[in-house]
């Protein structure tokens, strides 16, 4: 009986040193190595990704959807929407929004003013890419028909034909805005 006992301890302490040795080093060393690749990141921004949402500062662009999350960072708020924390959040916001595109708040989509679970997400409506396009055409100078030709030209349809609503990837067109000048 001992003898049993004893050799299978041994296996579960082998078994436990090899998971420890890939799960502790070997997969940690892996991932440091790719995140380590040029044209991942470069001052905290995702280069060279259309998958992760960037928000960038000023009229030129166009603006992402808010995050509950400090960049680099991602994470979502905790409050519901019952919360009032949370209400005056969403409020501000839809005060924020429609201030600077020239528009009164119950013109501002819900998507501009909620933030997305990650906080990463490079996806808006259409409704808000739309409400931002005479902002960008007046900043950019690329005139309206122009960005909305971009804009058009940057939404992608609904996840495997049917799931989810078609979005506009604001990454890619803010990289096609700056090539466009």
């Amino acid at each position: 009986m001992t003898g049993n006992f004893l050799k299978q301890a041994m296996a579960g302490l082998r078994v436990l040193l090899v998971l420890t040795v890939i799960t502790g080093l070997v997969y940690p060393a892996a991932v440091w190595a790719v995140s380590r690749l040029p044209g991942l990141h470069a001052n905290a921004e995702a280069v060279d990704t259309t998958l992760v949402g960037v928000d960038r500062e000023g009229d030129q662009w166009f603006h992402t959807r808010p995050s509950a999350a400090t960049l680099p960072a991602s994470g979502a708020s905790n409050k519901g929407e019952r919360n009032p924390d949370y209400d005056k959040v969403v409020a501000d916001r839809r005060a924020a929004v429609a201030q600077r595109e020239g528009v009164s708040p119950d013109r501002v989509p819900l998507d501009a003013v909620t933030a997305s679970a990650s906080g990463l997400d490079p996806h808006i409506s259409r409704a808000y890419a739309e409400l931002q396009v005479s902002r960008v055409a007046r900043a950019t100078g690329l005139g309206d028909q122009r960005v909305r030709e971009l804009v058009v030209a940057h939404t992608q349809g609904r996840a495997a034909g049917f799931l989810g609503e078609p979005g506009v990837n604001v990454t890619a067109l803010n990289r096609a805005l700056e090539t466009s000048r």
